[in-house]
């Protein structure tokens, strides 16, 4: 899932402080460019956490008439987040998992010297249709 974000951004004395009101979350930066990447990384991260917790992702509120109230000094703009690839970038944890194939083929397998894991992650990339670089 795809979205862009609204976030506003507040100049506090030697950082930028952003709160993104979609989520009712803050984050901040000691560089314009920082805090942009921080929204990102907060919003994605935040973005991953909902679903792994099993909850719907809040939609961006896309609606720029309700940011009226930004105030003088505030900044307000859109991030864009890639949900997916967030999750490629960021969740590359490994995880065991048991499987069971039949006898033979395994002892051929290991007389081959065949990664098991390696194997099936290429496997699984293959049938998910997911690029071979993630």
């Amino acid at each position: 899932m795809k979205g862009a974000y609204p976030i506003v951004i507040t100049q506090d004395d030697d950082c930028f402080l952003v709160y993104i009101p979609d989520f009712d979350i803050n984050t901040e930066s000691d560089s314009l460019e920082g805090a942009i990447e921080m929204a990102r990384d907060a919003i994605g991260l935040m973005g991953i956490t909902f679903e792994d917790d099993g909850k719907e992702i809040p939609k961006p509120s896309l609606r720029i008439d309700c940011y009226t109230d930004i105030k003088e000094g505030e900044l307000f703009s859109l991030v864009d987040v890639d949900f997916d690839e967030y999750r490629k970038k960021h969740d590359n944890r490994l995880v065991k998992k048991n499987c069971t194939i039949p006898y033979y083929l395994a002892a051929q397998a290991e007389k081959e010297n065949i990664n098991f894991s390696a194997l099936l992650k290429e496997a699984l990339l293959k049938r998910l249709n997911i690029a071979q670089n993630a």
